[in-house]
Formats: C-alpha cells, sequence, structure tokens
C-alpha cells in the first residue's frame, strides 16, 4: 500500500511517502504519468488508484487495485495476495467508506461498499475467469472481502 501526504494544490496528487513499498510507488507513479496504464507485469490488467482516509492516522492511503467493471459501479479485491488478513486498505475503507477513484486519466469521489453476499461468488466467478491467478488468492479459511466504488 501507498501512504500518501496530504493532497497540495488543486489537480496535484499528493506524493507517495514511505512504508508502501517501491513497487507501489512504481506503479502510482506510472499509473499518473502514463495516463492510467502501467506496464511491465501489469500491463493490460484493469488498474485503479484508490484513496482511502487511513482509520488511525487520518492520512490519505494510496493503494493501486486490480478492479471489475460491473454496470456502473467498479469491483474491488481485498484479496491481500492471497494472506490470511485483510489488507490495510480494506480496513481502512471499512471505518471511512468516503474515497478517491483514479481510472484512466479520470478522477472522482466515490462510496465503498462490501458486495451483497447474494452478489459475491458471481462476482468472484467472473474475476477469475478474467484473471486466473485470483483463484488461489481464496483460502478455505478466509472468503476475500469484494468492495463495490459507486461514484459519488
Amino acid at each position: 500500500m501507498t501512504n500518501e501526504t496530504r493532497s497540495g494544490s488543486a489537480g496535484r496528487h499528493p506524493e507517495p511517502t514511505d512504508g508502501a513499498g517501491e513497487f507501489n510507488r512504481q506503479v502510482i507513479a506510472g499509473f499518473r504519468a502514463d495516463g492510467g496504464t502501467v506496464g511491465g507485469e501489469l500491463a493490460g490488467m484493469p488498474l485503479l488508484l484508490l484513496t482511502v482516509v487511513g482509520a488511525r492516522s487520518g492520512e490519505p492511503r494510496t493503494t493501486p487495485l486490480v478492479h471489475l467493471a460491473d454496470g456502473g459501479r467498479l469491483v474491488v479485491f481485498a484479496s491481500n495476495g492471497g494472506s490470511e488478513r485483510d489488507p490495510a486498505w480494506y480496513r481502512n475503507l471499512v471505518a471511512h467508506p468516503e474515497v478517491t477513484v483514479e481510472v484512466g486519466t479520470e478522477r472522482y469521489p466515490a462510496l465503498a461498499a462490501p458486495v451483497d453476499p447474494a452478489e459475491h461468488d458471481a462476482l468472484w466467478a467472473r474475476q477469475i475467469a478474467a484473471q486466473p491467478r485470483f483463484a488461489g488468492f481464496r483460502t478455505p479459511a478466509r472468503t476475500v472481502p469484494l468492495v463495490a466504488l459507486t461514484r459519488a
């Protein structure tokens, strides 16, 4: 996850700070520099940048995430790479569901909400069909939370 400082003037993005991991910092910088696309191992994946408010710090935190378009909303997956723990960005948005989404060259406020359990398995199956590596992120001990991002 990428930690960010407070946003500067309008039209500027906060600069990533320490604690995020160099890989995510590079993805975020590349995403913003190249109009919402990235290269390397993430080339061609549907990525967005999700900025949430830290539950304890109150500071904005930005994370690059793969998403699945579902009608007028985007769905993200709190898989944490198959870890038994939810990722920090998920815990943060549970505390503060008002988020900012960057997709392509667009940036907008959104509301984050857990996906209805009745929709969960169908959306998870669609994601695995689109990105087969996600199949390894779900374990018998943990159902991956899915989050719907709806434009505010």
